[in-house]
Formats: C-alpha cells, structure tokens, sequence
C-alpha cells in the first residue's frame, strides 16, 4: 500500500484553546488509485491533504500515522519533509494565481523541482519545463515558458501548476480543488487531463472536492468528511449509489437535478457545521440529522461494515434501527 493513515488527528490552538479540525481519520490508497474527499467546508478535507504533504499551520499538533511508502511522514523533521515534497508527493493548489510567484517566469517556476530534486542545471530544467508545459497540452509552450503568471488565463494557469506538480514523477498527487475558479468546460478539460496523466504514469489521486459529480467521474473511491471525522468511506458506486449515512444521503439530496421545475428550491441541510472547541461527544452531524437520537449524541461512532469496502460510522445503522 502507498499511504496509509491512520487515527490522524490534528489541533491548532487559538486564543480560546486547541481546536481539532481532524479527528482519527483512518484510510489507506494504493499506487495507481483515485481518492475522492467530499465534505462541506470545515469538514477537515484541506486540513487533511495539508498534513499528508506536511505543509500544515504553524503549531500545529498531529497524532496518528501517516505511511507513506514505509516511513511515518509525522515524524520525520522537516529537512526530509522538504525532500519529499515536490519529488515523491506533489499538491496542485485550489487556486493558481496564488500558487504561482507573480515575479517569476513559468518555465522557471515548472523547472524549480527539477532543479532541488534532480540537480539539473537552469538551461535543462528549462528545456524539460518547456516539455512539461506540452505534456500538459499548453499550446505553445515555448511562449508561455517566457510568461508570468497574469499574462496566461485560469486554464492556462492551472494546467502550469499541473506540469509543477508532475516535473519529478511523483508517486502520489493531491488536488485540492484544483478547477474551484474555472468555468465547467475548463473545469472539465483540466481534471480529465489530470486523470489521463495520472493513469500514464500509475500515480495516485488524492481529489479534494466539494463536487460529488466531479468524484463520481474521476475517482474510484470516496471519503465523505463532516466534523472532522469520516462519515462514510468505500468505492465511488457503493458509497454515491447506496449511500448508507444521513449525511451522505443529505449531500446526495442537496444536489441540482436535471428535469427540475423552473423555480423549483434546492434541498438544503438544516443548520450548520460544527465548530471545534467543546464539542460535545457522539456523532457530529447528530444535532442537524433528522434521524438523530438520544444515543447518537452520546456514543462514540462505530464503524459499520456494509460491504468488504463500505463503511459507514454510525450508531443507529449498528443497533440496526436505522434502515433506507
């Protein structure tokens, strides 16, 4: 297995005390394989992905594991972090504009990893950046290369960050929202071209989205996050197809439908998401759930195996009085 996580659990502190955005996050991926992570915001879904590349607030407090090809990325210091990033593991950012240094030329900043991981000389990390930003199916890449950052669109702009990303062959990529400020067509160009490079080269997937369509297109598994914590974890048919969770089932319901009358509201999830200081024990989404009981906000979450690969944490679906 490429990455395996394991009761990671992440606090940052704040005048008011520690705040745990991620609670005992368990999960594995395999080489080659897409992960889908869905949640509402402050589900604890950056915050994961952050910690996976070590690139989490300063002060931050981990606990669990993090094994990645055989080594605990929580305990390593950060000179090997460092080492890491950009080489084994990379992160296209949601946003490319802020990625990316407005005081640079692209060609230079694609060819950076190259230069700190693989020693190439500025005139070769340029050449292969230039070939990078054709892989990446920018059209003249040899001009774009000499650009800065504003003088390329959104599309363009991403589809360099991709190229960053992918300079030094990474085992896995994770993509935080990576199309949040595209249109859908781009949005749609972008993440086929990034499930296309991926399968070229075995690479694994780590997609943070808000999107379930965009999930359902391009991963094989999800991992429904609310409060911090995992809701709903197995394959992409499974989970979205048969979803077994309240949460799960709201998100699905909260979707646009196609054929939907003119005017017709959307479905909404009552309430909002918790914070993280004094929350009280039981299910997190216990107190927007219409299904809650006395026992969901008072015991801790069990996992419920659906299948060899769905599960599901919920204390209603165990005692087995929760049925769809």
């Amino acid at each position: 297995m490429l990455l395996e996580v394991a009761g990671l659990t992440i606090e940052l502190p704040t005048p008011h005390g520690d705040l745990r955005v991620v609670s005992e996050v368990t999960f594995a991926l395999a080489g080659g394989e897409s992960l889908g992570v869905v949640g509402e915001s402050g589900s604890g879904k950056t915050m994961t992905a952050l910690a996976l590349i070590g690139l989490l607030p300063e002060g931050a407090r981990t606990s669990g594991v993090v094994s990645f090809e055989g080594r605990n990325l929580l305990a390593l210091g950060e000179h090997d972090k460092r080492a890491l990033r950009g080489d084994r593991i990379a992160m296209i950012f949601q946003e490319p504009m802020t990625a990316l240094n407005p005081l640079h030329r692209i060609g230079a900043q694609v060819g950076e990893p190259l230069r700190l991981h693989r020693g190439l000389s500025r005139s070769a990390a340029w050449s292969r950046a230039v070939e990078l930003l054709g892989h990446v199916r920018l059209s003249n890449p040899d001009r774009l290369a000499q650009a800065y950052p504003f003088m390329l669109s959104g599309g363009e702009r991403q589809r360099a960050t991709i190229a960053m990303a992918l300079a030094c062959g990474p085992k896995l990529i994770i993509a935080d929202e990576p199309t949040t400020a595209l249109d859908v067509t781009v949005q749609a160009k972008i993440l086929d071209l990034l499930a296309s490079l991926a399968a070229e080269s075995q690479m694994a997937t780590l997609l943070v989205s808000h999107d379930l369509a965009v999930v359902a297109r391009h991963c094989q598994r999800v991992l429904v996050m609310y409060g911090g914590e995992v809701m709903e974890e197995g394959p992409v048919a499974a989970v979205l197809g048969d979803a077994r969770h309240p949460y799960t089932r709201a998100l699905l319901g909260a979707r646009p439908r196609l054929g939907a009358a003119l005017g017709a509201r959307l479905a909404a999830i009552a309430g909002s998401a918790p914070g993280g200081l004094n929350r009280p024990p039981g299910c997190p989404f216990a107190p927007r759930c219409p299904h809650a009981a006395d026992i969901c906000r008072d015991a801790s979450l069990p996992v419920v195996s659906i299948s060899r690969d769905h599960r599901v944490r919920c204390v209603r679906l165990q005692a087995g009085d929760l049925a769809w």
